[in-house]
């Protein structure tokens, strides 16, 4: 019994002694300290300076669906099914859009987002609610390879032929997608749309941040998208027959 307790008190011993050199030690000298607190207010400076950018790129264009300037296309980001329909942040995007429409500050609307499954078609479901809410269906375009902002930016310029555009997304959102299409070479105002301060919310505006550091990367070297292919008419057929 006594061997057995002497082996636990050895061994809890080096266990104090192994977390003792996992924990992080402080400079001791003021010199150091300094140094460490320079290193700290760098990072968070370095952490910051996307999103920073991103803000002064974008707030100027970040309007409402009143005051937004008229543009002949809207470009409404997915943002995920329920049971094949469009999630309730999506459904408000599409209203937006649809008012645009009705209120004759688009033509057209482009719809982008991820089909790539059989099973997961949010373009179409995007297509539906519009055409539900008024929107003729010759006057709605998709975009099945929408797979993330950039690529939805790049897509619309480079496939479909956009140049200016209002673009339709939630307003933690919506600083992103105007940097991102700028740098794709689209003219765009955006329409942050109104959500519920829920956790969906609060986790969007949080990978926001994150989002950020990826947003200045695909700025940087302009990546091409994860599926390009070839040009699409869909966008100047639909402005030709809304003319005619």
């Amino acid at each position: 019994m006594r061997l057995n307790r002497q082996g636990a008190g050895a061994g809890r011993g080096r266990l104090r002694r192994a977390a003792g050199r996992l924990r992080p030690r402080l400079p001791r000298t003021r010199r150091g300290r300094r140094r460490a607190v320079q290193a700290v207010m760098v990072a968070c400076v370095l952490g910051l300076a996307p999103a920073t950018w991103m803000h002064s790129v974008a707030d100027a264009r970040v309007r409402t669906t009143a005051d937004v300037p008229a543009r002949q296309v809207a470009v409404v980001f997915g943002a995920g099914l329920w049971n094949g329909k469009p999630s309730p942040y999506l459904a408000n995007r599409l209203r937006a859009a649809a008012e645009l429409y009705r209120d004759k500050k688009v033509r057209v609307v482009l719809v982008t987002g991820d089909n790539s499954r059989v099973d997961y078609d949010e373009p179409d479901a995007m297509r539906k609610f519009l055409v539900g809410h008024g929107v003729p269906d010759s006057r709605i375009v998709s975009d099945f390879a929408g797979f993330d902002t950039w690529d939805s930016c790049v897509r619309a310029k480079k496939i479909f032929g956009v140049d200016r555009a209002v673009l339709v997304t939630q307003g933690f959102h919506v600083r992103r997608a105007i940097a991102l299409c700028r740098a794709a070479g689209i003219d765009a105002y955006g329409v942050g749309v109104d959500a519920v301060h829920d956790a969906t919310w609060y986790y969007g505006g949080t990978r926001e941040v994150f989002a950020a550091g990826k947003a200045a990367l695909e700025v940087l070297f302009k990546p091409d998208p994860r599926f390009l292919g070839p040009r699409e008419p869909g966008v100047g057929t639909a402005l030709a027959a809304d003319a005619g």
